[in-house]
C-alpha cells in the first residue's frame, strides 16, 4: 500500500503517522493534491484519488482568497476521483467572522457543483487513520460495510421472555418470575388473576390487564 505525499505536508507530522499504519510513503511536490492514492471501488475498478486537506482555518481563508476553487478544478481534471479532507474539531461557523450561510454555500458548492466528497477528520492521526483505511480498499475484496452486526437467532428462553415482556407493565425481570413460578406460557395463559399477583409488583390492576389482553376477543377496527 503506497500513497504520495506533498512534500509540503511533511511538517505536519502525517508522514509519520501514515508510517506507524503501515503505509508506504513517497514524498514528492504535487502540484493538484496533498495526497495521491489509488483504491478500489465495490466493482474492482482501480481509482486514483487526489486528496486535498485542509484544516478549518486554511479552509476557510481558501474561501476568501477563492483557492479552494481552482484546487478542486485542478483535481478534477488530473484524478478519477477528488476528495476534500476538513481537518479539526472547531465549529466551522465559529472560528472566523464569516456568515454561516457563506460556508454552507461552499461546502454545497464543493459537493455539489464540483462533485466532491468532503470528510471531516479531528486531527493528523485521525486523518492517517482515514488515508490508511482508503489505501487498504486496494488489496481486500469489497463489500458493502454493515453497521449493524448479524443477530443470532433468539434462544427458545429469549423467545418466551420477549413473548411474555409485550404484556401490559410487564419487563424482563417480572417475565422471569412469571415463567419460573407458571413454568409454559400455557400455564401461565390459564392462571387466575388471583395467581398472577402472587408475583411480586403485579397488583389487582396490571393482573387485570394481562387477563384482559389474553382473554378478550379480537375486534378489527
Amino acid at each position: 500500500m503506497k500513497i504520495l505525499l506533498d512534500n509540503r505536508e511533511r511538517s505536519s507530522g502525517i508522514k509519520k503517522e501514515l508510517i506507524k499504519q503501515g503505509l508506504e510513503v513517497f514524498e514528492q511536490q504535487l502540484t493538484s493534491a496533498d495526497f495521491i492514492i489509488k483504491t478500489k471501488t465495490l466493482d474492482g475498478r482501480i481509482l486514483t484519488l487526489g486528496i486535498e486537506k485542509k484544516t478549518i482555518n486554511d479552509f476557510l481563508n481558501s474561501i476568501i482568497d477563492k483557492r479552494i476553487i481552482s484546487q478542486l478544478i485542478e483535481m478534477k481534471r488530473h484524478f478519477d476521483l477528488p476528495i476534500l479532507i476538513i481537518e479539526g474539531t472547531e465549529n466551522i461557523y465559529a472560528v472566523r467572522n464569516f456568515h454561516p450561510n457563506s460556508i454552507r454555500g461552499m461546502l454545497a458548492s464543493i459537493v455539489i457543483d464540483f462533485q466532491t466528497p468532503i470528510l471531516y477528520t479531528r486531527n493528523i492521526r485521525d486523518t492517517a487513520n482515514l488515508l490508511a483505511v482508503i489505501a487498504r480498499r486496494l488489496e481486500k475484496p469489497r463489500s458493502l460495510p454493515s453497521l449493524l452486526k448479524k443477530r443470532k437467532p433468539l434462544t427458545l428462553k429469549q423467545q418466551q421472555e420477549f413473548l411474555i415482556e409485550s404484556l401490559p407493565g410487564i419487563g424482563p425481570q417480572i417475565s422471569r418470575s412469571l415463567l419460573t413460578r407458571f413454568g409454559t406460557i400455557k400455564n401461565l395463559v390459564n392462571a387466575k388473576e388471583e395467581e398472577l399477583m402472587q408475583i411480586e409488583k403485579i397488583g389487582k390492576i396490571k393482573a387485570s390487564q394481562i387477563k384482559k389482553v389474553l382473554e378478550e376477543n379480537y375486534k378489527e377496527d
